[in-house]
């Protein structure tokens, strides 16, 4: 199975499937999925904009309203996670994953599927230690802190995965597990990211969690996005004896590395996205612990058997069938030749996808739960590589609102480790 890697989309669809297909006829082969590792900017019109954090006048409507209007079709097979610069009001339509277009599939907050045999496992946001212990309290339209705060990792997701007992074969995650860079070329990273230096040292570069997870699950194969260069390491795993090998990659732009190919061993095909029938057991135990306002989840009251529910869902899943259900539109696509005011558009939606698998599941819907919400103030061929994952990113400037917003997310973090040192 081939399949490709890309870093951050940031809304560029056409240009990376354009560049996929170039390099499919280039190499006479067949690419079978496309991975995206966050900041994919799933915008449908106008309104969905107001939920991007970048400044306005970056706001941008890029290409994917193309695929989600049918306009255009995806063609690969692809699976995202979110990162910090999203059409957050519309993912989280899909908290628990589902397609944002025909043939296009959000992994959810957190979540596992299945591609043929081959596990894949993601966690969207970044870690900010401020947020992690609440609840998703967030609820559109969202203000200058709730805007920021809803892509903010949660322990509550964290802690499903940390449930994931099977092996996985490849992780996402938008920002890197803080530590990574011990076991890569730290030190042509900080040449080409000076700015990086002090939290490499320190060891504040990255996620604690996303760590957590990695110590945890141990997959052969991790990727991520954020920073905004190419950055490979291999992580030696003692207990277990196992690698895994760590990929980060560029966003896309001319001359960034943001995509890799590589191959894995799988069973024949044709393949199709399914649901995971562990991860669907992990979310129907774990749903009545779902925290929906700012104070933290309760983990110690989980009212179902393991056991039973891996049965029950085993059971209802062979019956139904593992493929996701229909894509649906729940906004109108965006039309270039008739802009609409973004007032227009209605505030939130339930997305029938997501009302579907909780129907399956038994499950209440949750996501609209305002009741004790708490809104807190304030060429493209030298791009791919394939092979060997051990290349490390070359000299690339910075010059982009991204690479500010990481500073940004730095120094906020530094005050925070200082505070708790006082």
């Amino acid at each position: 199975m081939k399949i490709a890697v890309e870093g951050c989309m940031h809304g560029d669809l056409d240009n990376v499937y354009r560049t996929l297909q170039h390099y499919e006829k280039l190499h006479s082969t067949k690419i079978d999925l496309l991975l995206c590792c966050g900041d994919f900017q799933a915008v449908r019109n106008e309104k969905d904009l107001e939920s991007l954090n970048v400044p306005r006048k970056y706001r941008d409507m890029k290409t994917f309203w193309k695929y989600y209007s049918g306009e255009e079709v995806a063609p690969f097979p692809t699976i995202f996670i979110g990162g910090n610069h999203e059409a957050s009001n519309y993912l989280w339509e899909l908290y628990y994953g589902g397609w944002a277009a025909p043939n296009i599939y959000f992994l959810g907050f957190a979540g596992v599927v299945k591609f043929g045999n081959i596990r894949i496992g993601g966690l969207s946001g970044i870690y900010n230690r401020h947020n992690y212990c609440k609840g998703h309290y967030e609820r559109p339209p969202y203000n200058e802190s709730t805007i920021r705060s809803i892509y903010h990792v949660r322990e509550y997701d964290v802690h499903k995965l940390m449930q994931v007992e099977e092996p996985i074969d490849i992780f996402l995650s938008h920002d890197w597990p803080v530590g990574i860079t011990d076991c890569g070329d730290w030190k042509k990273l900080v040449r080409d990211k000076p700015f990086f230096e002090k939290e490499v040292q320190e060891r504040n570069l990255g996620s604690k969690p996303a760590a957590q997870l990695l110590e945890k699950l141990k997959p052969p194969y991790w990727f991520s996005a954020h920073l905004h260069c190419k950055f490979a390491a291999l992580v030696q795993h003692e207990e277990a004896g196992s690698v895994t090998n760590f990929l980060a990659l560029d966003k896309c732009q001319p001359g960034r590395k943001f995509l890799q190919v590589i191959e894995i061993e799988s069973e024949p095909g044709p393949y199709e996205i399914q649901y995971d029938e562990e991860w669907l057991e992990i979310t129907r135990r774990f749903n009545s612990n779902f925290p929906l306002t700012n104070r933290s989840a309760n983990f110690w009251n989980v009212p179902l058997d393991k056991q039973d529910c891996r049965q029950w869902v085993r059971r209802n899943l062979q019956a139904r069938g593992a493929r996701p259900f229909e894509f649906t539109q729940t906004a109108p696509p965006y039309n270039p030749s008739n802009s609409v005011p973004s007032g227009t558009f209605p505030e939130y939606t339930r997305n029938p996808q997501t009302e579907s698998l909780l129907q399956f599941l038994e499950l209440p819907y949750l996501l609209d739960n305002t009741s004790e919400s708490s809104q807190v103030p304030r060429s493209p061929l030298p791009l791919i590589r394939t092979g060997s994952l051990e290349d490390n990113s070359e000299d690339i400037p910075i010059d982009d609102v991204d690479d500010v917003d990481e500073l940004e997310e730095l120094a906020e973090d530094a005050v925070d480790t200082k505070t708790e040192n006082i």
